[in-house]
């Protein structure tokens, strides 16, 4: 199984996996991050993106320092001058996150921020069950998940249906 701790499995990858690990790497994007135990998920990691999917990092933030995390992104040259950015505040089953949105050489990024080591965020988590499936499956089963994707559908409900699965960003998490 890949190791999808690190970003090195971006080198030998596909077409769009070689210009993200190009643009981070170029950027010192996870160099930046490192004491926020970064991981990319979504969908550019198991090669089931489209035109326009994000590079989606998650990271481990104690929000009760969020200042902290933020001036270590924006201070740091980070995000280029000029670049706007974007910082919500959603609440994920009644815990607070933070998420960055900002667009960096052609690539949306998205960087979220949890209370929680980032290999038990659900983003990664689904990421890695999604993976399996996608393993055990094929690539008949992975092309009908980027036809959805490409009709609108979000990644997990596309695993979703065509699993049968009725509420797939719990079910995911169980297989």
């Amino acid at each position: 199984m890949i190791d999808f701790t690190t970003i090195d499995y971006l080198k030998s990858g596909n077409e769009r996996q070689k210009n993200a690990y190009e643009i981070l790497t170029k950027h010192h994007i996870f160099e930046k991050l490192k004491d926020y135990s970064p991981i990319l998920t979504g969908t550019v990691p198991i090669e089931v993106d489209i035109e326009g999917s994000d590079l989606d990092i998650i990271c481990e933030v104690d929000l009760r320092f969020e200042e902290d995390f933020l001036d270590d992104l924006m201070f740091s040259k980070f995000i280029p001058h000029g670049t706007e950015v974007k910082v919500e505040y959603p609440i994920l089953k009644d815990e607070k996150c933070i998420t960055l949105n900002f667009i960096l050489e052609g690539f949306p990024i998205e960087i979220f921020g949890q209370n929680k080591p980032t290999t038990e965020q659900n983003a990664y988590l689904h990421m890695i069950a999604e993976y399996k499936i996608l393993r055990e499956k094929g690539e008949d089963f992975k092309q009908k998940i980027i036809e959805l994707k490409k009709k609108g559908i979000k990644t997990e409900p596309a695993f979703g249906m065509l699993l049968g699965l009725k509420n797939p960003y719990e079910d995911l998490l169980k297989l």
